[in-house]
């Protein structure tokens, strides 16, 4: 199911879509989200828990679950635009091509699994 990340894990998760953005492709919103984890191209997947209503991203984490990518639930959409470098709040973020941010993906997916 869904990820429920602690603080510091969240932070990376931020980070790694910061720098994604930067040096490789994400994919913003719940629409382009899902597309990407049905063609299986989604590296990492990050959802706001504050979206309203909930059932707009709930089919997300099973999809990505179904596909074998990670899926990582974060607390505020306003966070998740910010990161994703945008200034309107986005429920849905995922992470289609690492570029630098490849090692942190693996220790947020790494972390996960534990």
């Amino acid at each position: 199911m869904v990820f429920e990340a602690p603080k510091e894990l969240i932070d990376k998760v931020y980070e790694a879509i910061e720098v994604a953005k930067a040096t490789g492709k994400i994919r913003k919103g719940t629409n382009e989200a899902t597309k990407m984890i049905e063609k299986g191209t989604a590296k990492l997947v990050a959802i706001a828990k504050d979206v309203n209503p909930p059932e707009i991203t709930m089919h997300i984490p099973l999809l990505a679950e179904e596909k074998g990518i990670p899926c990582v639930q974060v607390p505020s959409k306003e966070e998740l635009g910010a990161a994703a470098g945008i200034e309107v709040p986005t429920g849905c973020v995922a992470i289609i091509q690492e570029g630098e941010s490849k090692q942190l993906i693996k220790e947020i997916a790494d972390r996960m699994k534990k």
